[in-house]
């Protein structure tokens, strides 16, 4: 249902940088490339994430209680990409472990403040 998710940027190098380095760890690639936004996928019929410059021209802002859950296939993959998240330079949200009802996720917000996590259904 979903097919991408933008998030706002005011620095769209810094922006990609970031992401070109964490997504590429899940196998991601840019497949499309504006003045004003860039996205990654890891096919093109799959759900992708982007960064963009607000259309408005004001500065990006974070959203309260908006957050992009990235599935994983392993609390091992919800771990190092976690670590490489802050890494990066992104602020922790919640150390990974697990949440409840097979739930196992690591949180984190990247250089923008926008809120990411990854997670894993364990049994």
């Amino acid at each position: 249902m979903i097919g991408y998710v933008t998030l706002g940027t005011s620095d769209l190098a810094r922006a990609a940088r970031f992401y070109d380095a964490l997504l590429g760890e899940l196998g991601a690639k840019r497949f499309m490339e504006f003045d004003k936004l860039i996205l990654w996928g890891v096919s093109p019929n799959k759900p992708a994430l982007g960064v963009i410059l607000p259309f408005d021209g004001k500065p990006a802002t974070v959203g309260n209680g908006v957050m992009v859950a990235l599935a994983v296939d392993s609390p091992a993959k919800v771990d190092a990409l976690h670590k490489k998240a802050l890494e990066l330079g992104g602020k922790d949200e919640g150390a990974p472990g697990p949440r409840g009802q097979g739930f196992y996720g690591g949180y984190f917000r990247d250089l923008d403040g926008n809120k990411l996590n990854f997670f894993t259904m364990v049994r």
